[in-house]
């Protein structure tokens, strides 16, 4: 039976409850659930004795406020989803006791964090490293599963665990693509018919393209507004701005 969690105070008392030799499997969401994140949580569940799923959207990782505003909240789905996989705890912290500095205290990384997303979107990595950080913190996994779509995000997630000494290994899972292509994101349910179209076009460029230069013409060919197309550590990574929705994607260069 999956338990629900809001208070942080609850949690700690309970995750000193565990057995030492038990693993412990965490995914940390924003909710809104997709198989994308099925994907990960089914894999916790699986190598692990047992499974945490995390429900949090975490205001300081929006630069903007509209965004933040209009990200879906699906609690209900989301616990079906979890309950359907078997899912042991999921925690709902709220946003005063999971900052209770009034986020005085921050994760700043200097290199990685000021290249590509980082430089559209200020801020945004120092809010979701902070947030990691407590949320591993809290949770003391033994092992964290991030997709590779994120994979920025990824890469500075190792690299704070291996500078903080954390006793968490992070798994990271392939991404997983709709039918037509297309990344999964929460994001993805935002779009309307004709910025759909435009969306699969995207994502049907990303794997046909192995260069920055033929991604740059696909998308500039059927008129998406792209933020940037890069290759990084033997990735192709690219942003679109598909009407007010942003989306990434990134494919392994072969």
């Amino acid at each position: 039976m999956t338990e629900l969690i809001h208070s942080i105070e609850k949690w700690q008392a309970l995750r000193h409850t565990f057995h030492p030799h038990d693993s412990v499997g965490f995914v940390p969401t924003m909710g809104n659930l997709h198989q994308g994140h099925a994907s990960l949580l089914s894999l916790a569940k699986v190598q692990n004795n047992i499974s945490v799923l995390s429900i949090f959207v975490n205001p300081t990782q929006f630069n903007d406020p509209q965004d933040l505003q209009k990200y879906p909240r699906t609690l209900e789905d989301d616990l079906k989803m979890a309950t359907a996989l078997g899912i042991d705890y999921v925690i709902c912290p709220h946003a005063d006791e999971l900052y209770p500095d009034d986020y005085h205290y921050q994760v700043h990384e200097t290199t990685i964090s000021h290249l590509l997303e980082g430089v559209s979107r200020p801020g945004h990595f120092t809010g979701m490293l902070t947030v990691v950080l407590k949320l591993l913190l809290l949770v003391k996994a033994t092992r964290a599963y991030f997709g590779e779509k994120d994979y920025q995000q990824l890469q500075l997630v190792k690299g704070m665990v291996k500078a903080f000494f954390i006793e968490t290994e992070i798994i990271a899972c392939p991404t997983i693509r709709e039918t037509t292509a297309l990344a999964m994101s929460s994001r993805n349910r935002r779009l309307n018919e004709a910025e759909r179209t435009l969306a699969d076009c995207f994502a049907k460029g990303m794997l046909q393209c192995q260069s920055t230069d033929s991604l740059k013409d696909f998308l500039q060919q059927h008129n998406i507004p792209f933020d940037y197309v890069e290759i990084w550590q033997n990735r192709l990574l690219a942003a679109v701005q598909i009407g007010n929705i942003r989306l990434i994607d990134n494919v392994e260069i072969s």
